[in-house]
């Protein structure tokens, strides 16, 4: 399995709209993103975002490491 880039919010959000996400709302320092066929998934708006966080959010959007990996 290839390591996982640390990224901002805002860039794992671009990805993410690769695959069809777009930013439903937005309070504080969170972004919902909601995709028609896949569940909605939360992203924090931070500079760098943790593996372990960023794990999360790719299993949430039924993601694997390679796919998500070939989309950057």
């Amino acid at each position: 399995m290839p390591p996982l880039p640390l990224l901002s919010g805002h860039k794992l959000v671009r990805i993410l709209g690769k695959l069809g996400y777009r930013v439903v709302r937005q309070c504080g320092g969170y972004m919902r993103l909601a995709c028609p066929g896949r569940k909605s998934v939360t992203v924090l708006d931070h500079k760098t975002i943790d593996r372990f966080l960023l794990l999360k959010v790719l299993r949430d959007a039924e993601l694997g490491v390679e796919e998500f990996t070939k989309l950057l």
